[in-house]
């Protein structure tokens, strides 16, 4: 394990788990960050800070305002209030190709691969700065072939890394579900990011290849690089995950290292419902037959 790695992952030893907690290498801090929808709150956070060089999950139930939280952090949405920045950097009103060159990018929970495009077209647009897209220099292969070749280089070491070689050729809208969340985060990585965030890697992927993507996010980590993702799979959560933040109703309840998270009783309720343990003997349950007889009647006159 390389030191930089023993030295992020040691550091989070003396952080206490408690939400909001500040880090000691935050990549990425957010204070007072509101969104709504009407009259719902899908987010309000009031202090984020996400440690570099570890792989932070974030998690909670359906509706808690993940995407959405992810949406604001990368310039794909806009908040009603709040800041946040992006190694010391203020990413409020950036926009997200921006936020992405900055070296923040993301995947999404319903893969945006161009279908039409092949594989390895897919991968050379994922590559910034590219000299044969300027105005002035397309037209002179001689200014930028020799960028191209490196870039395709590039794009066919990432494939073959996510065994994705043999694919190259065939159009993006030919491969599997779990192909295209491969092909997603080897695009990411043309950005040669320093946080990559995945929003539920893991949905809709057969067991064989969500064991080949649990490798590839671990070993995104073991370059050095920073990891946030959201999932559902609490199994994932636990086997590579170094710091767990739990979101619900848009706030973060908890945060801490995966064993203390998964024991803490703000997360089982968030999950389960902060009644989940009453004793059913206590219900009343003349209480209960009127209720469904007005039920009933209501639905009869309806």
């Amino acid at each position: 394990m390389p030191v930089e790695l023993s030295a992020a992952r040691a550091a989070l030893e003396g952080v206490p788990n408690e939400p909001g907690a500040p880090k000691p290498d935050p990549i990425v801090k957010g204070s007072n960050i509101v969104r709504t929808f009407g009259g719902l709150k899908a987010v309000d956070v009031d202090h984020i800070e996400i440690q570099r060089g570890v792989i932070t999950a974030l998690i909670g139930p359906n509706g808690a305002g993940k995407t959405t939280l992810f949406n604001l952090l990368t310039g794909f949405d806009e908040p009603d209030e709040g800041d946040w920045s992006f190694n010391g950097k203020a990413l409020g009103r950036v926009p997200a190709f921006k936020v992405a060159r900055l070296g923040m990018v993301r995947t999404f929970q319903l893969t945006k691969v161009l279908a039409k495009l092949r594989v390895i077209d897919n991968m050379l647009l994922g590559a910034t700065g590219q000299r044969g897209e300027k105005f002035w220099s397309a037209p002179f292969k001689s200014l930028w072939s020799a960028q191209e070749d490196e870039i395709t280089k590039r794009a066919d070491a990432l494939l073959e890394r996510f065994k994705l070689d043999a694919k190259r050729e065939d159009f993006a809208g030919s491969l599997s579900g779990g192909q295209r969340k491969l092909l997603e985060m080897a695009r990411a990585l043309m950005v040669d990011p320093e946080l990559i965030m995945l929003d539920e890697p893991m949905a809709g992927v057969n067991p064989a290849l969500k064991q080949s993507l649990l490798g590839h996010v671990k070993s995104l980590r073991d370059e050095g690089r920073t990891v946030l993702f959201v999932e559902h799979d609490m199994d994932m959560v636990r086997d590579i995950s170094d710091w767990v933040i739990v979101m619900a109703q848009g706030q973060i309840v908890a945060e801490g290292t995966p064993q203390s998270v998964m024991a803490n009783q703000s997360v089982i309720d968030a999950y389960l419902g902060a009644h989940h343990d009453t004793d059913i003997t206590e219900i009343d349950v003349e209480e209960l037959e009127e209720l469904a007889e007005a039920a009933l009647d209501e639905e009869a006159t309806s």
